[in-house]
């Protein structure tokens, strides 16, 4: 009896807080609130569809079709120039980044001063290596010159245009005065890399493609760089372990194919060249657009598209 009075009082406490709750519970579902608002199909007439079909123009799309629509959007498709569609034009910005124009200036200097050392190997054939490599060279500053956008060196990018241009065109013997004034444009470019900048020299205002390069060298130089996309581009895994192996060649091929038409360069005048040079730099630019896509098989077509361009190219000009 003394155990069942000692939990009576319990009892009766959780009982009177059930009570309590229920009742609270009972006040708030009574509590009266405003009624909806209520609209007239006249006062919403004109501001909302009747239905969703009805929102749609046109044909209604079936699942189909945008499957369709979705595969046609993953594959590559190159635009026309920015510029609107001539091939001689600007803008390099559009055509190449900073990156891939300076991590080139480079590679190509450190080939340049292995191949200007000595007098004996440059007479060796050494001379006509640092002709293609000044080429090169001479063609990325004036690309620096005219681009819209920062990139290293522009200040000096004219000076080093006009020297490195006419060095080149120098070396076509491997004389002791042409080994001479290689190996002054190789301190020129240690000091310009190093940024100690160029001394002096008044340049060129414009481009002028004559004087910068031929077009036998930078065709030379195209087959190497297509050698270099198509070993970067050989496996899936190599493509996204090293995305920048593949975008510097698309990039550089991409501004050759503009070079290469500009006034001044050989058969620069000519539809069929000026048609299969552009076709070049729009597989380059296709490389380029797959990378962004992740899509390795478009890039595995424009690779191809690439190679064949080139090849039709070396078979009607050199």
């Amino acid at each position: 009896m003394k155990t069942r009075n000692r939990t009576l009082p319990v009892a009766i406490m959780l009982g009177g807080s059930v009570l309590v709750s229920a009742h609270s519970y009972i006040a708030l579902g009574e509590e009266k609130r405003a009624p909806a608002p209520k609209f007239s199909a006249d006062a919403t007439k004109g501001v909302f569809f009747d239905s969703v079909g009805d929102a749609i123009r046109g044909e209604r799309p079936t699942l189909q079709a945008l499957r369709k629509k979705n595969a046609q959007a993953s594959k590559v498709v190159v635009d026309t120039p920015q510029d609107g569609g001539d091939a001689k034009a600007g803008p390099w910005d559009k055509l190449i980044s900073p990156t891939s124009i300076e991590d080139e200036i480079k590679r190509v200097k450190l080939h340049y001063d292995s191949v200007v050392t000595q007098p004996g190997p440059f007479k060796s054939g050494g001379y006509e290596e640092a002709r293609l490599d000044l080429m090169v060279m001479s063609s990325l500053f004036a690309i620096i010159s005219e681009y819209d956008g920062d990139v290293r060196w522009k200040k000096d990018a004219a000076v080093a245009r006009d020297l490195l241009g006419r060095t080149a065109f120098n070396c076509n013997a491997g004389t002791n005065q042409v080994f001479n004034e290689a190996r002054a444009r190789k301190d020129d470019l240690q000091d310009l890399l190093s940024g100690t900048g160029l001394r002096g020299g008044k340049a060129a205002e414009t481009n002028d493609w004559a004087s910068i390069a031929d077009r036998a060298p930078l065709m030379e130089y195209a087959e190497l760089l297509k050698e270099q996309l198509r070993n970067a581009t050989s496996n899936a895994d190599d493509v996204k372990a090293e995305p920048n192996d593949v975008r510097r060649p698309a990039e550089l091929l991409a501004i050759l194919g503009r070079i290469l038409v500009k006034e001044g360069m050989d058969d620069s005048d000519d539809a069929d060249y000026v048609a299969l040079s552009e076709a070049m730099a729009k597989a380059a630019q296709g490389v380029t657009r797959g990378l962004e896509l992740d899509d390795y098989d478009a890039i595995g077509r424009a690779v191809g598209a690439v190679t064949q361009s080139c090849d039709d190219c070396h078979g009607q000009y050199r």
